[in-house]
């Protein structure tokens, strides 16, 4: 925004040091004449009680004026000088941490969220100030290189089912006898495939803007609408889901958290094993917090896998997968309700092979 030019913070530091050195000496001053010269008498007085003659000569008030006010004017001088000069040079100094801090603002506004202002020394205000900005500008590059990168496979994901659906239709205009029945429903596959993609990008916007209500939630009912509704699924890839827990009240979204716990359990159900596999879905109470474990057998994952799977559109390729291929923003979307509810994601690979996955949030 437009201001109106004034006084720099270092000037103005500077005329307030060099302006209390002035009251200072003032004051010091006063506190002579208060003090002293108040007591030294108008005109001369002899005082000899033993009839010796009085030696030297005894000052009065006004003599003493005469020599002392030019002299006091010149230490006041002396003290605005001193003043000036040592308050610049001392505001400098004082205020060389905020120029720093300044430059490196500057250069986050144009763009370089790389720059960091490494303030040396021992704490203090200034340094707090500068770890604290850089923290700021490490977060802010962390989430502008994410949004960089989802924007990226975004686009090539949403580009994906529209080459196809041109690609389809090419073929139909250019062979007429072609059947139509397959063209249509292979275009009916890429179509929803492209609004389910679609409808998982604006749930997580939705998500990330925090733009809904916080009310009460028990996360045993949301787990138990989930495993219901995905009934049909666990049967058609034989997998058994196994369910417990307690009342677990939190606050929150019930839409979200709904859509938080069937993103969960279908990505157990969909990457399991080929036969017999389990899914165990459970709450409980913490002292803090509400928590929701959702654990399934499969194959054998490591560290490194599990910790790139929130990433968008990670689907775990060497994971096993049975014609439920999704969107790959399913763990994605978790994350983003968890954060969206001040909550804890832990994505923990079990001994035995599959995944433990933890959603901690706060408790009601």
């Amino acid at each position: 925004m437009a201001r109106a030019p004034g006084l720099s913070v270092r000037l103005k530091l500077t005329l307030s040091y060099a302006g209390f050195l002035m009251v200072a000496g003032a004051l010091l001053l006063a506190a002579v004449w208060v003090f002293l010269l108040r007591y030294v008498p108008d005109r001369a007085m002899l005082i000899n009680p033993d009839d010796r003659p009085t030696q030297g000569v005894f000052p009065i008030r006004s003599a003493l004026l005469e020599v002392f006010a030019p002299r006091a004017a010149a230490v006041l001088a002396f003290l605005l000088v001193f003043g000036l000069v040592g308050g610049w040079i001392l505001a400098g100094r004082m205020l060389a941490p905020l120029t720093r801090i300044t430059e490196a603002t500057r250069m986050a506004t144009d763009g370089s969220l790389s720059h960091r202002v490494q303030l040396p020394g021992r704490e203090d205000e200034f340094r707090e100030l500068a770890d604290a900005f850089d923290a700021m500008l490490t977060r802010l590059e962390a989430h502008d290189a994410e949004q960089r990168r989802f924007a990226a496979n975004a686009s090539h994901e949403l580009r994906t089912p529209l080459a196809i659906s041109k690609a389809l239709l090419d073929v139909a205009r250019t062979d007429p006898d072609h059947d139509t029945g397959e063209l249509v429903d292979r275009l009916h596959a890429v179509n929803t495939r492209a609004i389910d993609l679609t409808e998982a990008l604006l749930l997580l916007s939705r998500a990330n803007q925090r733009s809904f209500t916080r009310e009460p939630v028990d996360l045993s009912l949301v787990a138990e609408e989930a495993t219901e509704t995905l009934l049909p699924l666990a049967e058609k890839h034989g997998v058994t889901i196994e369910t417990g827990g307690d009342i677990t009240p939190t606050r929150g979204s019930q839409a979200l958290l709904l859509q938080l716990t069937t993103n969960l359990v279908q990505n157990a159900i969909v990457h399991n094993l080929p036969e017999r596999g389990t899914v165990w879905v459970t709450t409980a109470v913490g002292p803090t917090s509400a928590v929701l474990t959702v654990e399934n057998t499969g194959e054998p994952l490591t560290p490194h896998q599990v910790s790139t799977l929130t990433e968008p559109f990670q689907r775990g390729t060497e994971r096993v997968h049975t014609g439920h291929a999704g969107v790959g923003l399913g763990l994605a979307i978790v994350k983003t309700i968890t954060g969206a509810h001040d909550g804890t994601l832990t994505l923990t690979p079990r001994p035995a092979g599959g995944l433990r996955v933890t959603v901690e949030l706060p408790a009601n």
